[in-house]
């Protein structure tokens, strides 16, 4: 499997992290590696001193697809989640300064945290889900889906264009404001709707 993740999908996000507002999504890769195992913590990594939190949105993909229509998009999933794209920001920042790729900030082991996965027919409409973050038991990242640049089914076509669609894969959707550092013993968890899809610990 592989993860597909879009950057800058939310205005608010884009207006935090001072960023241009892109005339398509952003486009990363992680790898299968950056997944993190359940019940496995989340160590923070040698090579950075600051790693933020990001939550998501995330698909996964239940048939291959290439060239997928907006129309057709929501045959391709049946279920979705929240998770988190950790970023090591301090190496990030270094990287965009010299235009260099992304990944060794956004890829390493362990960055993509993939909740429990319910059924999209749980929902009513999936244009206007909550989700948030509770670092330590407070509000950390709160957003709507009716707040995307591009909706989900957009997204599933924008990225059908460039890699083949495979069962399995995970789709990132884009964080909203409310990104921050994460720190030893924080308890992460991850909420969609009412519905608690994955608690993680920092070490």
């Amino acid at each position: 499997m592989k993860i597909i993740c879009i950057g800058r999908n939310y205005t608010n996000h884009i207006e935090e992290l001072k960023n241009e507002r892109p005339d398509e999504p952003v486009v990363f890769m992680k790898p299968d590696s950056a997944v993190l195992l359940k019940q496995h913590p989340f160590v923070i990594p040698e090579f950075s001193e600051e790693v933020h939190h990001e939550l998501e949105i995330i698909v996964k993909i239940n048939k291959v697809g290439k060239y997928i229509e907006p129309k057709f998009a929501h045959k391709y999933y049946d279920d979705i989640s929240v998770g988190i794209d950790f970023t090591a920001r301090d190496l990030q920042d270094k990287l965009k300064a010299k235009g260099l790729p992304w990944e060794k900030a956004k890829a390493f082991d362990g960055s993509a945290v993939i909740g429990d996965f319910l059924p999209k027919s749980d929902f009513v409409s999936l244009e206007n889900l909550t989700f948030e973050l509770k670092k330590n038991s407070e509000t950390a990242q709160i957003g709507n889906t009716s707040l995307m640049l591009w909706k989900i089914d957009e997204l599933i076509s924008y990225v059908s264009q460039f890699f083949t669609l495979k069962i399995g894969d995970i789709i990132f959707t884009g964080t909203p404001a409310g990104v921050g550092p994460v720190k030893p013993n924080d308890i992460l968890e991850g909420f969609l709707e009412d519905k608690k899809l994955f608690r993680i610990q920092v070490k």
